[in-house]
């Protein structure tokens, strides 16, 4: 199976369909979003063509090849439009022998991790930097910002597929890579 990642969509319906693009390109099966869908947030500039009721369309099109977890500006009235599940707080994905513990980042991270299994990933979103440290007990990865990079980093996502971590920019340019196996 291969997996598309990505996180804070701010609401930019630019950025929302470049990476349906992207998503079609690389013939995802599946797209995990790490929160902050619609909404920019007060500490964030407008992101380019920020038009949430665009991206609610363009997402509730995909709503069966969606895995969504909450971001700190997603709310319950965001929920009420989207037609599938954005409010959990994380969510445990198992793909091969990789167990990742899927979160946005705003309560659970490096510094406040889940109890996640020795070897497992914590995968976040939220600080828009993307990001691959391994720690003693667990591997921390970032697939930075769909739509308001920072510190420097591209508008991107990330893949993975046969254990291999890709985190890309929009056009499909590796950035970086992890091999777990």
């Amino acid at each position: 199976m291969k997996w598309m990642i990505a996180s804070d969509i701010h609401g930019s319906a630019h950025y929302a369909r470049l990476l349906l693009e992207a998503y079609d390109r690389e013939q995802a099966d599946k797209l995990l979003l790490l929160g902050d869908i619609l909404y920019h947030g007060p500490r964030n500039d407008l992101p380019c063509t920020y038009e949430p009721k665009k991206v609610i369309e363009l997402l509730n099109e995909r709503k069966n090849t969606l895995l969504c977890v909450r971001g700190n500006c997603d709310t319950e009235v965001d929920q009420m439009v989207l037609d599938f599940p954005i409010l959990a707080d994380y969510a445990v994905v198992s793909e091969g022998s990789i167990v990742i513990y899927a979160t946005h980042g705003h309560q659970y991270n490096p510094d406040h991790p889940l109890p996640v299994c020795e070897g497992g990933i914590l995968l976040n979103g939220h600080t828009h930097v993307p990001k691959c440290i391994e720690y003693n007990s667990f591997i921390y990865m970032n697939p930075g910002s769909v739509s308001i990079p920072k510190e420097g980093s591209w508008h991107g996502y990330m893949t993975l597929e046969n254990g291999l971590f890709l985190w890309k920019d929009m056009d499909g340019a590796v950035k970086m890579k992890y091999e777990t196996v």
